[in-house]
């Protein structure tokens, strides 16, 4: 048998074999070598603290105003949304779904969730499932590297003080994230200056380029909410710096006493080669106390969808369970279905606002789950340098769980996210405790 020009036969290959052509390698990059190591995040460490109190005072109450988790603090998805997604589950069997998730789940954001008007250009197939939010995300910064300027090591644009994941995760596949200046008096909020001086700078950094803005309303860590216009005003501003896409962290939206993000009026107010640049971000897993079920969808233009459907294939592709609790979610009316969860956060929020108010403790304090209290004070009265060691403090000796700022950026060094995802009683009671702890430094 002889051999063919490429070195094998149609029976077996006599030398090692290529899956593409050497001119469309992968590019040699020695930056793992150099790249710095990515610290695990403390969101999953800061209860543990916690221990300490309980062993020192097994009777002592404690509160986790740590984490947005209403699967933790409330009570979670409604049995009846459980029950019924199980019966999804076995109707629908335990075969390959497509790495977009399933058709019906398609239909259920489209026509029940977001009931997006189809003058938007929009439908089921700008739409795919991911395996929660960070899995979402991780699937965005590959796909903005790709479609965009077709490079890695670009920057991934974030605010001033992001969500501590916004710092890590787009590192870990290739991409460098650079934080937007930002003014502490103004809750560090994005502007359009902001974004044209960061564009700017990038370049300095070997000629790079942002490859996409993150715009997060609400937002995690400070609790910060800004309004349509304003988040159509920063869009419209990086698309003419030349950044090729935005995303919208819209996951907190729907924790509200207002009116969550209208995604159809959106679209509607953007030219249709903008929304080609939009990607959106949403899902279960903070609006339904859903953090284990692992659920969220990105809404983009059709380029964008299959190309993450196209790596999906080869890496993660969402579970149907988690998609049917959704569609159950969806179908049912979702103010109904999280009820007991935006209810709660709802009051609860009434009832830390009137706290933070009432013992003057200077605070951002928007919609979602979130607060970002300012403890400046009190750390320069017992000559702290940060709230890293604030945070030991209240856990360890006071029995209550929050998340030191400095974990988000050194921004936020003077400052605590505190989490009212909490019944309204309990979140008064965890306020009152860190009152007390305070008046003791």
């Amino acid at each position: 048998m002889s051999r063919t020009d490429t070195g094998s036969s149609r029976t077996g290959s006599y030398r090692p074999t290529l899956i593409v052509e050497p001119s469309r390698f992968s590019a040699l990059d020695d930056s793992p070598r150099s790249m710095s190591g990515i610290p695990g995040s403390r969101m999953f460490e800061i209860k543990k603290a916690l221990a300490i109190y309980r062993k020192a005072q097994p009777d002592g109450a404690t509160f986790d105003a740590s984490q947005g988790d209403g699967g933790a603090s409330l009570p979670g998805v409604p049995a009846e949304i459980l029950d019924r997604a199980h019966e999804l589950q076995k109707e629908h069997g335990t075969a390959y779904d497509q790495p977009f998730g399933t058709d019906l789940f398609r239909r259920a954001v489209i026509e029940d969730y977001w009931q997006l008007d189809s003058a938007t250009g929009w439908g089921p197939g700008n739409v795919i499932a991911c395996q929660g939010g960070r899995d979402a995300l991780l699937k965005v910064y590959d796909a903005v590297q790709f479609l965009g300027h077709g490079r890695r090591g670009d920057f991934v644009l974030a605010s001033a003080v992001p969500w501590v994941s916004y710092n890590w995760g787009p590192y870990s596949i290739g991409a460098n994230v650079m934080r937007a200046p930002g003014r502490e008096e103004e809750a560090w909020v994005l502007t359009p200056e902001a974004i044209s001086e960061s564009v700017q700078a990038s370049a300095k950094y070997d000629g790079r380029k942002v490859a996409v803005l993150i715009v997060t309303s609400p937002d995690n860590p400070t609790g910060r909410t800004i309004s349509e216009e304003r988040q159509l005003e920063l869009a419209r501003a990086a698309f003419s710096a030349g950044i090729p896409f935005v995303l919208f962290d819209w996951i907190y939206h729907r924790v509200t006493d207002g009116e969550p993000h209208d995604l159809s009026r959106f679209l509607g107010r953007l030219e249709p080669a903008q929304r080609e640049r939009c990607i959106f971000l949403d899902g279960i897993t903070k609006s339904l106390g859903a953090s284990n079920i692992r659920n969220a969808h990105l809404l983009a233009a059709e380029s964008v969808v299959r190309f993450i459907q196209s790596r999906a294939s080869h890496g993660v592709i969402p579970s149907f369970y988690s998609q049917a609790v959704a569609i159950v979610a969806y179908r049912m009316g979702y103010d109904r279905a999280a009820a007991s969860i935006i209810g709660p956060t709802n009051r609860s929020r009434q009832v830390l606002a009137r706290f933070l108010e009432d013992k003057g403790i200077r605070h951002i304090l928007g919609k979602g789950y979130y607060a970002f209290l300012d403890m400046g004070p009190w750390l320069d009265r017992a000559s702290l340098q940060d709230t890293s060691a604030l945070g030991s403090i209240l856990a360890e000796r006071f029995g209550l769980a929050v998340v030191p700022g400095i974990h988000f950026s050194e921004f936020g060094s003077r400052w605590i996210r505190f989490s009212y995802a909490l019944e309204p009683a309990t979140t008064k009671a965890a306020a009152d405790r860190l009152w007390e702890a305070l008046g003791t430094l």
